[in-house]
């Protein structure tokens, strides 16, 4: 259970955060979305049956309000939404908001030109499955 004190104190580094983050934006011109996602790789491996080819599990954390800039991914992704709902939008598609427990692919080198949370007060969580070359990034940001 969550005192006062702890709550303030959450409180309190959370707008220290946003603040040294929208400090930051104006200091360098940054007009974007101030945060990003949170991605963290869970999983790496050779896939033995296709040589040349690795498959990547990956944790992907929204928080309130955040927002990825528009990438294509090398490979084949497969999401699933853990916690929380996200917007996601493929190049000539329409937006799909994602809640907890539905999942979606994503062709590989195919503009993902919207991904964001879609709450500006609850964070969302993904698990990401990545097909591709061995080597390659897990995304790659648009031209």
């Amino acid at each position: 259970m969550m005192t006062i004190a702890s709550s303030a104190k959450a409180a309190m580094k959370r707008a220290l955060k946003w603040g040294t983050l929208a400090g930051a934006a104006l200091v360098i011109g940054q007009t974007s979305v101030l945060a990003e996602e949170t991605v963290s790789v869970l999983m790496k491996l050779s896939l033995d049956d296709m040589a040349g080819k690795a498959a990547k599990v990956l944790m992907v954390e929204y928080t309130p309000g955040a927002a990825s800039d528009s990438h294509v991914h090398p490979g084949s992704v497969i999401a699933y939404v853990l916690e929380g709902a996200v917007v996601s939008q493929l190049e000539g598609e329409k937006p799909i908001i994602y809640t907890k427990g539905q999942s979606w692919y994503e062709p590989p080198k195919k503009a993902h030109v919207v991904s964001k949370n879609a709450s500006s007060t609850e964070p969302a969580k993904l698990l990401v499955f990545l097909l591709s070359n061995e080597g390659e990034a897990v995304k790659m940001p648009m031209k």
